[in-house]
């Protein structure tokens, strides 16, 4: 079975951190471009960032300088550990894989991506 799942999110205060994890199951992370999505309710889904599969990484404005991606290949998983958190941070955190291009980040289309989570929810409260 071919899955990715993110784990890791849950309700923190003002300030806080969180590392986000985003397994992947059947498959090899590090041969794909993996990206962080995050859907805050009522609005359009953003990127969060980026790693290529040569570990080049990416980062939206919004969380650039307080937030690192990474990889464990021997765990075949990546993180997204985000610090100095924010009320307008809270959203459902999601990753997905992309083989095609993967040693690049770009704004794909939905469709070039491989792979789905089901995301995980972060609160982040005043």
């Amino acid at each position: 079975q071919l899955l990715l799942v993110e784990s890791g999110g849950g309700l923190v205060q003002t300030g806080g951190s969180l590392r986000l994890s985003c397994a992947a199951t059947g498959f090899t992370l590090d041969h794909y471009a993996i990206v962080w999505f995050r859907q805050a309710p009522g609005e359009e889904r953003e990127v969060v960032g980026c790693i290529t599969r040569g570990g080049s990484t990416t980062y939206a404005d919004s969380v650039k300088g307080r937030s690192t991606i990474s990889r464990d290949n021997a765990k075949n998983t990546m993180y997204l550990q985000i610090n100095s958190l924010q009320p307008e941070d809270t959203a459902i955190y999601s990753c997905a894989a992309r083989r095609r291009l993967g040693s690049v980040c770009y704004d794909a289309p939905d469709d070039e991506f491989d792979y789905w989570g089901q995301g995980t929810q972060v609160t982040v409260s005043s």
